[in-house]
């Protein structure tokens, strides 16, 4: 059987049941169990599935909802590293509150097969987690947003004020030295909340959102604890991070430019640099 044919028959199995143990795999096509990990690898790397500790999971892109599926392809590879590079800094057995978005999302996908519990609101992160055997998944309900799938308002926020978890992870429409915006009152009311849930508070965001206002002021930046950003960070917002007091978490971004020069290329753990003011580590 040709790679190509294989890795179709693999994609659909995992697809169609949402998850597929490496010998089971290995039974099915009937080829070697290193054959089938390379192909793992190529799907894993193509954004398909999601390779796992013994087998694999489904991570197909979310395609009904229309605003959700516009952001997906904007700065796509620095969001996957971000996602890659928060994943990373969270403990296996940690409660993580994740925010809906196209950045968090890309942390739920890191966290596919993760033995963690993530609580969201976001409809694409629990279709993306539901399958996952290793990850607990708690659906926060409430008046969902067509376009982008999360759920918002007076019920959400009720569910929220019970709830506590390690890492509250939030996605941002802008940052300025004034603090954090996005482009909804309504989620950020909701994005309050979570904020009162976590132990820690995390902003995932690309570069392009650093010096861009949106239309509703979520908090300061001395309100939140941690930054998750791609290596296009502008030296002139990074000092205004560092005046804030939050710390710095730098993902390397591979095959992308910036200003027109190659950002250095991913670590294969997807660990970021952490630095804070006068550190680095």
């Amino acid at each position: 059987m040709l790679a190509e044919t294989r890795r179709r028959h693999l994609r659909e199995l995992v697809t169609r049941q949402g998850y597929a143990t490496l010998d089971e795999l290995v039974r099915v096509l009937g080829v070697s169990e290193s054959t089938i990990r390379r192909d793992l690898e190529a799907l894993d790397l193509a954004g398909s599935i999601k390779r796992t500790h013994g087998g694999a999971v489904y991570a197909g892109e979310v395609r009904s909802m229309p605003a959700f599926d516009e952001r997906t392809g904007t700065a796509a590879a620095e969001k996957r590293a971000i996602g890659q590079a928060a994943a990373a800094l969270l403990q296996d057995g940690d409660t993580v509150l994740l925010d809906g978005g196209t950045t968090t999302w890309e942390v739920a996908r890191a966290l596919v097969g993760r033995r963690i519990q993530v609580v969201t609101n976001s409809l694409p992160i629990a279709q993306l987690l539901a399958s996952s055997q290793q990850t607990d998944l708690i659906l926060i309900g409430g008046y969902v947003y067509p376009r982008t799938g999360v759920a918002l308002g007076p019920l959400a926020i009720a569910t929220m004020q019970s709830l506590r978890v390690r890492t509250a992870i939030l996605g941002a429409g802008g940052i300025v030295p004034e603090g954090i915006y996005n482009s909804n009152s309504l989620l950020v009311e909701t994005e309050r909340q979570m904020m009162s849930c976590g132990q820690e508070v995390m902003i995932v965001a690309d570069h392009t959102k650093f010096g861009r206002l949106a239309l509703a002021r979520l908090c300061g930046l001395g309100e939140i604890d941690s930054v998750v950003v791609d290596s296009g960070l502008a030296p002139e917002h990074r000092g205004v991070l560092e005046a804030a007091g939050v710390a710095i978490h730098v993902a390397p971004v591979a095959e992308s430019r910036n200003n027109g020069a190659l950002m250095e290329p991913a670590r294969s753990d997807g660990q970021a640099r952490t630095e804070r003011v006068g550190t680095e580590a």
